[in-house]
């Protein structure tokens, strides 16, 4: 891409780039044109060296939409700003956040449309990466047969599950989101398939008995963690921010830098629809 106001690099040939140049907190509407056809183009961004306040930070998400909230502040009553996803790995950490291939919550009706993670403390000795994965190739990579057999179907996304994996277990008056979306929805800006089931998650393919469903669960699981050309991975600094497309992304948080600590705040941006089914 020809960018005038915005210099950016790639990461991968298939994902990823390096936004230079910009104030995320003191945008000019070149700018914010250029990097939304950045995010569009490449999925997920990285900005360097960037300092902002919480307002600065949701100003920035509201550029793409309206804010999410956490279901853990609207369901299960979490204190504190609820626009921000607060993320603080400590020494007394038991399960870190984002640990397993996942999309920021594919339990809602309306999952997110993005997400804009902002570090503020990384670790001493360094680790604590993520990594991303293109749901486009994660999809146009599987066989021809692999992809018929999936069209039509849909998978159940259960919150409680990933409530679970933390060792939560919600009381008897608490509700938490689960949503059924198709295991192939279309892109709602390039109209390309993605594939949208996660571990996390995906407790079930609506269509399957249990034992086939879980067997063509794993089989895409595997495919999606294993096939590192598409695939990259963005190594954190100090005041780093990242956004990432939840719709044709999958991320996994490295936790490899026990007993120290890493800390930092999300916003997400709500999609204007639910995901629709690629036909």
């Amino acid at each position: 891409m020809d960018y005038k106001s915005i210099e950016v690099s790639t990461i991968t040939p298939k994902l990823g780039g390096e936004v230079n140049g910009v104030d995320l907190a003191n945008l000019d509407e070149n700018q914010v044109k250029e990097i939304k056809t950045a995010f569009r183009d490449r999925l997920v961004l990285v900005f360097r060296d960037q300092t902002m306040t919480r307002e600065q930070h949701k100003a920035f998400g509201r550029l793409w939409g309206e804010l999410q909230t956490h279901p853990a502040k609207t369901h299960l009553g979490r204190p504190g700003d609820p626009e921000i996803f607060d993320i603080k790995i400590t020494p007394e950490t038991k399960v870190a956040n984002g640990e397993s291939w996942h999309t920021d919550l594919s339990c809602e009706p309306i999952p997110p449309l993005a997400s804009a993670l902002y570090i503020t403390e990384i670790p001493a000795s360094g680790g604590g990466d993520t990594l991303f994965a293109n749901m486009y190739e994660a999809y146009a990579t599987l066989s021809d047969e692999v992809k018929a057999m999936l069209q039509g179907l849909d998978a159940y996304h259960d919150g409680f599950k990933d409530l679970k994996a933390y060792g939560y277990e919600p009381k008897p008056h608490e509700t938490y989101p689960c949503a059924t979306h198709p295991v192939v929805t279309r892109h709602p800006e390039t109209e390309r398939p993605v594939l949208f089931v996660n571990e996390p998650f995906t407790s079930h393919i609506e269509q399957l008995p249990p034992k086939e469903s879980q067997a063509v669960l794993d089989m895409l699981y595997r495919h999606i963690e294993t096939n590192t050309r598409f695939h990259c991975r963005v190594k954190w600094q100090l005041n780093t921010v990242v956004l990432w497309d939840n719709r044709a992304v999958h991320h996994h948080a490295v936790w490899d830098y026990y007993p120290e600590s890493r800390s930092g705040e999300r916003v997400t941006v709500r999609q204007s629809q639910a995901p629709q089914a690629y036909r």
